[in-house]
């Protein structure tokens, strides 16, 4: 027994050691880390996390809901597409033709109403809402200087970086995109309750507005400058802006990094569902018009549909041309994709736990294709 009494005091004491030596190091942020995803088994975010996390509500207005096609679940799911969902884990999938539901499947006890978190999605909600900003006059133009915001980021080259650098990935910052490592600043910025301190911290070690640079901090950033230029919350902007105007159906959660601080987690973590995901989609397939309103200057729409320095990126959208057709893209972490194909009035959007083996911070993963192909398929076979 006394051996034991000893092993506990023993056990007791390093344990307030590390605990000790993770607040004298600033790591304090690996005890959320370890209590929210670690203990629970996984390496990186996952899906429901959002359920761990502080969270605000982005409101409804009236709801508009979306129409089913005539030819609604009329279709089968190819094999190909039964197998990718199995291995990757889909808890969403939807297909969307003329803006009517085409088809609808989910899976894993999930359903059109389940939330889960968006991931990098997010950015592209971010990236609307400087266009708002704009349109507004909050903000000048792209070519705003962050400093004019943010004074932590008005010496050096920092002082070159504008609100457009940022919601173009060109920052020249020293953000580290490092999903897997728990010292990486982007694992720092997940589970830190001060963000904002985080961001400040950054340097800018190469000129902005020269190169593509994927970077989460880019859009932190841009989140931190519009709430500085507009006086608002972002998820009362989002809500007033897109979310309730777009008619989504369904009161979302985004994340913030403490009650304290209140400042959301701009570069990922929106909680919502399918269908209302895709209303962001379809603003910028119809050049920002919803219902006939110009909600989004079609200008800045246009803008961010075209390549600034990667072929692969514009301002807050991912591109990609495959097959011979340009598809536009939301995109997420696990897997979380709103593709649109503008041309063929089609909106796919899948959700779930994991993708195809990783290709590299800023690069396409094979199962974005096969989603594409897949629905092409089925939509082609729907013909004959």
């Amino acid at each position: 027994m006394t051996f034991l009494k000893k092993l506990l005091t023993v056990l007791v004491i390093l344990f307030g050691l590390l605990i000790a030596t993770l607040y004298i190091t600033d790591t304090d942020y690996l005890i959320k880390a370890v209590r929210t995803i670690y203990l629970r088994g996984y390496t990186t975010a996952f899906l429901d996390d959002y359920k761990k996390f502080d969270n605000r509500t982005i409101a409804t207005g009236t709801p508009q809901p979306w129409p089913n096609h005539k030819d609604y679940n009329s279709a089968t799911e190819t094999d190909a597409l039964d197998k990718a969902h199995k291995d990757w884990g889909t808890v969403a999938y939807v297909i969307i033709k003329n803006d009517s539901i085409w088809f609808e499947k989910y899976y894993d006890d999930y359903n059109e109403r389940s939330k889960s978190n968006s991931f990098s999605m997010a950015k592209s909600y971010v990236s609307g809402l400087l266009g708002k900003a704009i349109m507004d006059g909050d903000i000048e133009s792209l070519e705003q200087p962050v400093c004019d915001f943010l004074p932590a980021f008005c010496d050096g080259l920092a002082a070159k970086m504008t609100v457009g650098d940022l919601s173009s990935m060109s920052s020249g910052t020293n953000w580290d995109e490092a999903y897997y490592s728990p010292l990486s600043i982007t694992t720092r910025a997940y589970f830190d309750d001060d963000l904002a301190k985080v961001m400040n911290g950054l340097k800018v070690v190469t000129e902005p507005g020269k190169a593509f640079k994927y970077a989460s901090g880019d859009t932190q950033m841009l989140a931190m400058v519009i709430e500085k230029a507009t006086g608002k919350k972002m998820y009362d902007y989002l809500a007033e802006s897109f979310w309730k105007p777009l008619g989504a159906e369904h009161p979302t959660l985004w994340q913030v990094d403490s009650d304290e601080h209140d400042l959301v987690k701009a570069y990922c973590c929106i909680a919502s569902n399918a269908k209302d995901f895709a209303r962001f989609g379809k603003l910028y397939k119809d050049h920002g018009q919803w219902n006939g309103e110009q909600v989004l200057d079609s200008t800045f729409v246009a803008k961010s549909l075209k390549p600034r320095f990667s072929p692969m990126y514009g301002y807050g959208w991912w591109l990609k041309t495959h097959q011979g057709k340009d598809f536009k893209m939301m995109r997420g972490h696990l897997g979380q994709y709103v593709i649109v194909q503008p041309e063929d009035n089609i909106i796919i959007v899948r959700l779930g736990h994991q993708k195809s083996p990783d290709a590299g911070v800023g690069r396409f993963t094979d199962d974005i294709s096969l989603y594409i192909d897949e629905a092409y398929k089925m939509l082609d076979a729907a013909k004959n």
